[in-house]
């Protein structure tokens, strides 16, 4: 039968997009990791382990290959959908949250939420198989007759009918009040040649070091702000001391592990984690998150949450200029069926003066995507100098990286940007961009490390299966080759890649998504010593 929570089918496809799929080969392991029990934190809870490894020993055999009783075609159903226009004002309801509690297993609202409790056996009954977190089954089920039946019975072809909402525009309430638009300003085009090549970076190990969101973390973000399962982890520094870490769609009390939630999951398009932990050797420990209430993170940057109108809005990037924080973000359209694809309405540029409390969606400085052919939908956005560069790709997982660069003071002015095209920082030359490297490229993620002035940029290789790192002396290149971070094969369907600021040139972090538990692990590469002396 098809799911009763309207919106989940369609969510569900954005696990295919997410997992890194494009009909490209990945690269092959030699053998999985050893097997190794599921990971518990400090306070007994079971977590997950995102790496590909060989089934437990001690686990009875899985059941044999059956054919499905019965196989559901969906069929989309056209149904028109209203939709009040203009979009309503964001609710910024936010509280003072109070600090953990000392002890990091006490349940901070246990009216909120049930601290999980082990299952005792009974009596001379065996420990029954650990519990797979957000329910189900470590496992799996093995009901069904064995040696029984007819397992060469066709299974039954059913059409389930699949609504695809036809959304129109209807008045609505006032909405956010329109925004003064900037001054159109046009910078005359200016060299922009490539700097001379740098060495190859050489990773010398890479390993998981934690999980750093839902059930079984050490952060325990489940209990503590009500994120179970959420994605990317974008990180920047907001003041001396304190990284934002911010997090895709995510979901709550109701959600289960095994991809995203839906609308009953309690989906916040976006939440916000602080942290002022130095010593990521074990780990990166979370103090507080935005919340709207008790024990509760909150959306920053609302959605429409209605397909083919604005399905969600997803973070890309984030930085702080003074006071004032930053964001990108693209309006997702919707999640495509085809895997690696989907489509934006624009990427655009959040701001907020708060610390990062309550966020603004200005509304000049965004990049539509007519025809879906937007080169710069998914973007990293990088300050240095007098300039903050804009690194982009367009939606889905196919495209090329394409760059461009704005005067600090004109960050929200659209006008006033210049894309690099054949060698030159050109104005009003967006889709002419030159792309930075060849090959295709998704979930960027961009640095300067402050200790060799070297720029590092990292992000999801497709067609090689592989996050994978770059390195440059000006975000122009010339770019170094791709260097593997982490292979796919040995973390399924992972995807991210995103770099911790206070990484140096020998250790870097970075956060990692894995789909099939979806939730955020902090990884760390030791890099073999540059060649060249830091940059004075």
């Amino acid at each position: 039968m098809p799911d009763p929570r309207p919106g989940r089918v369609g969510l569900a496809f954005l696990g295919l997009v997410l997992a890194g799929y494009v009909a490209v080969p990945v690269p092959a392991h030699a053998a999985p990791f050893p097997w190794a029990p599921p990971p518990v934190n400090e306070c007994g809870e079971t977590g997950f382990d995102p790496l590909a490894r060989e089934p437990d020993p001690s686990a009875p055999p899985p059941p044999p290959v059956q054919v499905p009783p019965q196989i559901d075609i969906p069929v989309p159903v056209p149904q028109l959908q209203p939709v009040p226009v203009p979009d309503p004002s964001p609710d910024n309801t936010r509280i003072t949250p109070d600090p953990l509690p000392a002890d990091p297993c006490h349940n901070p609202c246990p009216d909120i939420r049930d601290t999980p409790k082990p299952v005792e056996p009974a009596p001379g009954e065996p420990a029954p198989p650990p519990a797979a977190p957000g329910g189900g089954s470590a496992n799996g089920s093995s009901s069904g007759s064995s040696g029984s039946g007819m397992p060469w019975r066709l299974p039954e072809i059913r059409v389930m009918p699949e609504i695809e909402p036809i959304p129109y525009p209807v008045p609505g309430g006032p909405g956010v009040p329109p925004q003064p638009a900037p001054p159109p300003v046009v910078h005359p085009a200016e060299p922009g040649p490539v700097a001379a090549p740098v060495a190859l970076p050489r990773v010398e190990t890479v390993r998981l070091v934690e999980q750093v969101t839902g059930p079984g973390s050490a952060n325990r973000t489940d209990m503590r702000w009500q994120v179970d399962g959420t994605d990317l982890g974008l990180m920047w520094e907001t003041e001396p001391g304190r990284i934002a870490m911010v997090f895709g769609d995510t979901f709550g009390k109701g959600w289960s592990a095994g991809g995203v939630g839906g609308p009953d999951d309690d989906w916040r398009s976006n939440v916000l984690a602080y942290s002022t932990d130095r010593d990521l050797s074990d780990g990166l420990s979370l103090e507080t998150m935005v919340q709207d209430s008790r024990c509760h993170a909150a959306e920053l940057l609302g959605s429409r949450k209605i397909k083919n109108w604005e399905t969600t809005t997803i973070p890309t990037s984030g930085f702080a200029l003074g006071r004032r924080q930053y964001l990108s973000f693209m309006s997702v359209n919707r999640w495509s069926r085809i895997p690696g694809m989907w489509w934006t309405n624009y990427g655009g540029i959040a701001y907020s003066d708060d610390g990062g409390s309550t966020w603004v969606k200005d509304q000049h400085a965004r990049w539509d995507n007519l025809f879906g052919l937007g080169r710069f939908q998914v973007t990293a956005m990088v300050p240095h100098g007098d300039h903050v560069y804009m690194f982009g790709t367009p939606n889905g997982r196919v495209g090329v990286i394409g760059l461009a660069r704005v005067p600090k003071d004109e960050v929200l002015n659209k006008t006033a940007y210049q894309y690099w095209v054949n060698g030159t920082w050109a104005p009003s030359a967006e889709n002419l961009a030159t792309p930075l490297v060849a090959g295709i490229a998704s979930e960027l993620s961009v640095r300067v490390d402050p200790g060799t002035g070297r720029w590092q940029m990292s992000y999801l290789d497709s067609a090689r299966g592989a996050i994978v790192l770059r390195t440059a002396a000006d975000p122009q290149g010339s770019w170094t080759e791709p260097v593997q971070l982490v292979s796919t094969a040995d973390y399924p369907k992972a995807y991210g890649g995103f770099l911790h600021p206070w990484s140096t040139s020998r250790d870097l972090y970075f956060a990692l998504s894995a789909w099939d538990s979806y939730n955020v692990y902090l990884l760390h590469a030791r890099l073999a010593p540059p060649d060249e002396p830091p940059v004075s």
